[in-house]
C-alpha cells in the first residue's frame, strides 16, 4: 500500500531524499560508527511528518506499543534484530520477563503484547508475562480477539531478583513506559537485565532532553550531508513552572510560543513557504497524545477557557502537567484514502523493524494525528522488493521515501542513546 502524496514531487524533500540516496554508504558508515560509541535503546518507534518541504520526528518512544500493527512480513526482521539485541546484552539468556502496561483490557494493546512474546519466543527464549497491578494474586488469562489468551501472573520480588512462581528470568522488558511513577518492585534489580533502563521512563524522561539531543544528532548529520539541519528538526523549547488550573506561567508560555512561531517564520520565508507556522504545546512527560494543542498565534494563549486549560493541565494515569515542550509544528502532507496520514516507524536494537501509518479521517494536517478514531496501515518496509532503488526519480518511488522514514527514524533512535547517557542517575558526570 503506497500512500498517495500530495505535495509536488519537487522541492526540498525531494532534494533531501536524493542527498540521501546519493549518500546511502556514508550514512551507513556514520551510524556504524556512532553505534561503536553509543547504545541504542532496546526498542522504540518514532512518529514522523512529512511536510513536503522538511521531514522531521516530533516523539519518539521508548516503550512502544503497537507492533500488532506490523505486517506478517515484517516479523522475521523483529526476530532477528531481537535474537542481536539479547546475543549482545545476555548471551546466556534462556527466560524473558515482559511486564506489560498495568491496565491491559484494551484489545489492541493485548494483541500488542501478544505479538512481543512471538517475537522473543521466535528468538529462542521462554516468555511469560508479569503485571505491576497488586489486584492480581494469581494467573489471570485475558481473552484476545482471535480466540486464544494471554496470562498475566503476579510478581515475585526475592532479594534482587524479580520472577515468577517457579520462573527466573535473566532479563526483563518493560513495555509499560512508568507514567505513575516507579514502583519499588522494579528498583535495584542488580542481578537481571532491566529494559528499558528506569529512566528511560516517564516518571523522569523529558521530550526537551530528547528534542537537545535530536538536534546534537541532527546537526551532525547535515554537516555530513550538506544541508541545514532545520530540514530535520523540529524546534523545541521547555516551559516548566506551568499550573493550567491558575493560569500561573502561561506568560512564560506565551513568550516561547511566539519565539518559536518567530524563528519558523523567518525559516519559511528563506525557504519560500507560504503555510502559515504554528506551534504544538505537549507535555515535556507523558504518552497516548494526551495534553496537546496546536497553537497559531500567541495571543490565542489569552482566551484559553477553564475545558482547555483542564484538558492541558492532566494526563495519563492523573498526572499533572506542570513543564511542556513548545515545538515547531510540522503538517503532514500525507493521505491515504483522503484521510491525513503520519508514517511511524518501529526498531529494536539499532535496526529499522517495520512500522505503518497513522490514518486519521477526521483530524487536519496540522493536529496531533495520535487520538481516539485513528486507524492503522503497514509500511511496506520489509517486502524483498522494496529495498531502495538508486536512480530513480525523486518522490516517485516508495521504497526511497520509506528508506528516508528510516534514515530520520534511525536519527531519533540515537538521540535516544545520548538521552540516555546524558540523564543516566549511575553515570559519573550525571548533573
Amino acid at each position: 500500500m503506497v500512500p498517495h502524496l500530495i505535495t509536488a514531487l519537487t522541492g526540498p524533500i525531494n532534494e533531501l531524499e536524493q542527498r540521501v540516496l546519493e549518500s546511502m554508504p556514508a550514512i551507513e558508515r556514520w551510524f556504524r560508527l556512532e553505534w561503536m560509541e553509543h547504545t541504542p535503546p532496546f526498542y522504540s518507534s518514532v512518529d514522523l511528518r512529512n511536510a513536503g518541504f522538511k521531514l522531521a520526528p516530533v516523539d519518539t518512544n521508548l516503550f512502544p506499543g503497537g507492533f500488532n500493527n506490523l505486517t506478517p512480513e515484517m516479523l522475521p526482521l523483529a526476530v532477528q534484530a531481537a535474537m542481536a539485541a539479547i546475543e549482545k546484552i545476555c548471551p546466556e539468556a534462556k527466560n524473558l520477563l515482559l511486564i506489560p502496561e498495568k491496565h491491559t483490557r484494551n484489545s489492541f494493546y493485548l494483541t500488542n503484547v501478544q505479538t512481543l512474546m512471538r517475537i522473543f519466543s521466535m528468538a529462542g527464549l521462554n516468555v511469560r508475562l508479569g503485571t505491576l497491578d497488586d489486584s492480581i494474586k494469581e494467573p489471570t488469562a485475558l481473552p484476545l480477539p482471535d480466540g486464544t489468551s494471554l496470562t498475566l501472573e503476579p510478581l515475585i520480588r526475592q532479594r534482587s531478583r524479580l520472577g515468577l512462581k517457579d520462573f527466573d528470568p535473566c532479563t526483563i522488558l518493560l513495555n509499560n513506559d512508568l507514567s505513575a511513577g516507579i514502583p519499588d518492585v522494579l528498583t535495584h534489580l542488580h542481578e537481571q537485565y532491566l529494559l528499558p533502563p528506569l529512566h528511560a521512563g516517564w516518571a523522569l524522561r523529558r521530550k526537551s532532553q530528547h528534542f537537545r539531543a535530536y538536534e546534537e544528532v541532527a546537526k551532525k548529520f547535515a554537516k555530513l550531508l550538506g544541508m541545514d539541519p532545520w530540514l530535520i528538526y523540529p524546534q523545541s523549547v521547555a516551559v516548566g513552572d506551568l499550573d493550567f488550573s491558575t493560569g500561573q506561567g502561561l506568560d512564560a508560555l506565551q513568550a516561547q510560543v511566539d519565539n518559536v512561531l518567530t524563528k519558523t517564520r523567518r525559516k519559511y520565508k528563506e525557504y519560500g513557504i507560504q503555510e502559515k507556522p504554528f506551534v504544538v504545546v505537549k507535555p515535556d512527560s507523558g504518552t497516548y497524545g494526551m495534553g496537546i494543542m496546536t497553537v497559531r498565534d500567541a495571543k490565542d494563549l489569552d482566551e484559553l477557557g477553564r475545558r482547555a486549560r483542564n484538558k492541558m493541565g492532566v494526563i495519563k494515569d492523573g498526572q499533572v502537567v506542570s513543564q511542556v515542550l513548545v515545538q515547531e509544528g510540522v503538517v503532514t502532507h500525507e493521505r491515504m484514502h483522503e484521510a491525513v496520514a503520519e508514517p511511524v516507524v518501529y526498531m529494536m536494537d539499532r535496526y529499522v523493524v517495520g512500522g505503518f501509518y497513522r490514518v486519521h479521517a477526521d483530524r487536519g494536517e496540522d493536529e496531533n494525528l495520535n487520538a481516539p478514531g485513528s486507524s492503522y496501515v503497514p509500511l511496506a518496509f520489509a517486502h524483498s522488493s522494496h529495498l531502495p532503488a538508486p536512480g530513480e526519480k525523486p518522490g516517485a518511488s516508495a521504497p526511497n521515501r520509506f528508506y528516508m522514514y528510516g534514515v530520520i527514524g534511525r536519527l531519533a533512535m540515537l538521540a535516544a542513546s545520548y538521552e540516555l547517557e546524558a540523564t543516566d542517575p549511575e553515570a559519573e558526570d550525571y548533573a
